[in-house]
């Protein structure tokens, strides 16, 4: 029991999640990776790192995971809401930088697009976004900042 004042309160217990996948090995420097009851996707390095061109890469796994996961909670909040929108896209973008003896990213720029039928709307938006980013696990996870830069458009 965690104490506030005099009142005892129930402390709350979080559930833990296990997120399991299988790689294995194709050819050159290419693999399969797979998680029960989704598709395969292969992936290589990138070209830059003798990778071949046309596959995913861990870089653009480790981009679009902190771009997806800022969408998702997005979703969820105006869900909750009962924010009306009309459409939400974006793009990322994440530097890839030589730093203490190797490479790591250092920066991920997140550029929501958010399209809302009333003017009305566009505060919560810009609201609910930031609570998405300041919420999404996976930019929690990293090193990299990570900044985002909406745009909210009513049509």
């Amino acid at each position: 029991m965690e104490q506030i004042g005099s009142t005892p309160r129930p402390t709350l217990k979080h559930k833990s999640f296990m997120y399991r996948t299988f790689l294995s090995w194709v050819d050159k420097r290419q693999g399969d990776v797979a998680s029960e009851g989704k598709p395969i996707l292969r992936v290589s390095s990138p070209p830059e790192f003798k990778g071949e061109p046309g596959l995913w890469t861990p870089e653009d796994l480790f981009v679009a995971a902190v771009e997806t996961c800022t969408m998702t909670t997005f979703l969820a909040f105006a869900q909750r809401l009962n924010l009306p929108f009309v459409s939400y896209s974006s793009t990322g973008e994440g530097t890839l930088e030589f730093v203490d003896g190797g490479y790591q990213f250092t920066k991920i720029i997140l550029r929501p697009v958010v399209k809302v039928a009333s003017a009305l709307a566009v505060e919560h938006m810009k609201q609910t976004l930031e609570d998405a980013h300041k919420s999404c696990l996976i930019s929690n996870s990293i090193k990299a900042a990570v900044t985002l830069e909406p745009t909210i458009t009513v049509l």
